[in-house]
């Protein structure tokens, strides 16, 4: 089976385990979400591949991390994630991605990824719950992160924190490849 319809019926699992856990019917898992109840039926049906964004999304809303949605194997307590079993979920043409390295639940979501910008590229990311942080240590080059619309740099070597409840973008504007490491903290759903 390839990776990608691995995921996809993986994440169509978890997803549907997940919304009735939590007592979610689709119309109310679609409002907490922001995606349209046609997109949950297409992904709980593995009929669709949705965008980190809607993952994201639906995660955020059931109070889960991106590896738990996308998980198909539980494993023992400790778990090493080889680095060519990664999950690449962004990239661009010039060469840009992210990649998720690990994630466990800690009451709530934890997630550790790893960023490459190209210069001049950007990525946005819409506002996650109340109680999200976030953590970033650059290891090449300068992100310029930008939050609730107010721009701050964060050279090589550096690191930041910030509440990701407001609109948030990473960005590289200079003229090297910007590398970070990324800890993402979504609180648990109540």
């Amino acid at each position: 089976m390839a990776d990608l319809d691995l995921l996809t019926r993986s994440l169509a699992r978890n997803v549907k385990r997940w919304r009735t856990e939590r007592g979610f019917t689709l119309d109310m898992l679609a409002a907490r979400a922001g995606v349209s109840r046609g997109m949950l039926i297409q992904i709980e049906q593995a009929r669709t591949n949705p965008s980190i964004g809607t993952v994201v999304k639906i995660g955020d809303a059931l109070g889960v991390s991106v590896p738990t949605l996308l998980d198909y194997e539980r494993g023992p307590r400790v778990r090493i994630t080889p680095a060519d079993q990664t999950v690449r979920l962004w990239h661009t043409e010039h060469g840009s991605y992210n990649r998720l390295l690990a994630g466990t639940e800690a009451p709530g979501p934890l997630e550790m990824w790893e960023w490459r910008l190209m210069p001049g590229e950007s990525s946005d990311s819409d506002p996650h719950p109340a109680g999200t942080v976030e953590l970033v240590h650059v290891t090449a080059g300068e992100l310029t992160l930008t939050v609730d619309g107010t721009e701050h740099r964060v050279p090589d070597g550096a690191s930041a924190s910030f509440e990701a409840n407001a609109p948030h973008t990473y960005g590289n504007t200079g003229d090297e490849p910007m590398v970070m490491i990324m800890a993402v903290s979504v609180p648990p759903v109540q």
